[in-house]
């Protein structure tokens, strides 16, 4: 999740300053905030998913439907070239709940990220470099039975909901001259354990041994670069960004792929208002391992289905006064199916699409 304003444009913020909120994408851009900005809101997420086991149930409907994505950030003005910021956020909800689907095992998948960070930003000149420690607290739920279905494996007896804490760190930089404004960013890979999770469903559902399996889920490196150009009051911005899935431990194991990010978005700023839109595309980093990968397929579709790939955003801002303005953004991901080969041979099928809403609240001090 990011803020409402790089929301709005597709996400994009590597490049494009958003004041506060630039603490969850580019830290080196809270050195545009003059005094004190903090803004507050949250994203009401509404994925809808549903996957078809291929033994003639048909397609059932994910229960997960709706996650709140709370938002935080603040960033200040310490002296003429020192900057600093707090940041906390939820980074990710994802799963699905068949708890009242026999055919699809009642399989039920929960993990939820939640990141505290506190960027430090120092400006020379054009030139701002930034570091930012951070905190992630992360919780994983995995649990099915397929006893009494026509599906292989029994019940799983994964004890509740697996939780972690770990640092990372980010590191953020940006240059700006005559309208334009260039920036990178790199951010740590978050090794994460959930203790008997994974290898304890694994476990139960292969029968071989929970020590052939990791417990590690970890939250992926990123690198990216961005630029935006800046007329009057219009401005464009580009990001490019690459996920390291396929090095990241558990992502790893169920064979994703590092993902490509491709953001373009506008907006267009009075001092009154401003309007956003923007398009995002990245390729989906779940591939079809093949029959026999049938195991891996259906873990993947059934539980983790990151198969959407497109996401289009509209956005806004009103200026109650200096001090004050609202923001809200949405966003709409088109539907996105995928038949693999299942553990059993046979034809599975996932549909994911996903609607999003954020609203949030930004004050300058």
């Amino acid at each position: 999740s990011t803020g409402a304003k790089s929301t709005g444009m597709a996400g994009t913020g590597i490049g494009m300053s958003h004041g506060a909120e630039s603490s969850l994408t580019n830290g080196a851009l809270i050195t545009s905030v003059e005094g004190t900005q903090v803004s507050f809101g949250g994203t009401l997420f509404m994925p809808k998913v549903s996957f078809d086991n291929g033994m003639g149930a048909g397609s059932k409907d994910s229960a997960a439907d709706m996650n709140v994505i709370p938002t935080v950030a603040v960033a200040t003005k310490l002296s003429d070239n020192l900057y600093m910021g707090v940041g906390m956020w939820g980074t990710a909800g994802m799963g699905v709940d068949y708890r009242d689907e026999d055919a699809n095992m009642n399989f039920v998948s929960n993990l939820q990220l939640m990141q505290f960070a506190v960027p430090v930003a120092y400006k020379i000149g054009d030139l701002s470099l930034s570091i930012t420690p951070l905190l992630q607290y992360g919780s994983l739920d995995m649990n099915y039975d397929s006893n009494g279905t026509a599906n292989p494996g029994g019940q799983s007896t994964t004890q509740g909901v697996a939780q972690d804490l770990q640092f990372g760190y980010n590191l953020g930089a940006s240059y700006e001259i005559s309208g334009v404004t260039i920036g990178a960013m790199y951010k740590s890979e978050i090794e994460m354990t959930y203790d008997g999770q994974i290898s304890q469903a694994m476990n139960d559902f292969t029968g071989a041994p929970a020590s052939n399996f990791s417990d590690k889920l970890s939250t992926p490196a990123e690198i990216g670069l961005g630029v935006s150009y800046n007329m009057n009051e219009h401005t464009v911005a580009v990001d490019y960004k690459q996920i390291k899935w396929a090095s990241a431990a558990g992502y790893e194991d169920f064979k994703w792929d590092d993902q490509t990010v491709m953001s373009i978005g506008y907006q267009y700023a009075t001092e009154a208002w401003a309007l956003r839109a923007g398009y995002n595309y990245a390729e989906s980093p779940i591939t079809d391992q093949g029959a026999a990968g049938g195991l891996l397929n259906q873990f993947n579709l059934m539980g983790f289905p990151a198969i959407v790939e497109s996401h289009i955003t509209l956005g806004g801002s009103y200026n109650v006064s200096e001090q004050t303005s609202f923001d809200l953004a949405y966003v709409y991901t088109p539907e996105v199916t995928e038949t693999y080969k299942g553990m059993g041979g046979q034809t599975i099928e996932t549909k994911h699409s996903q609607t999003a809403l954020s609203a949030q609240v930004t004050f300058n001090f």
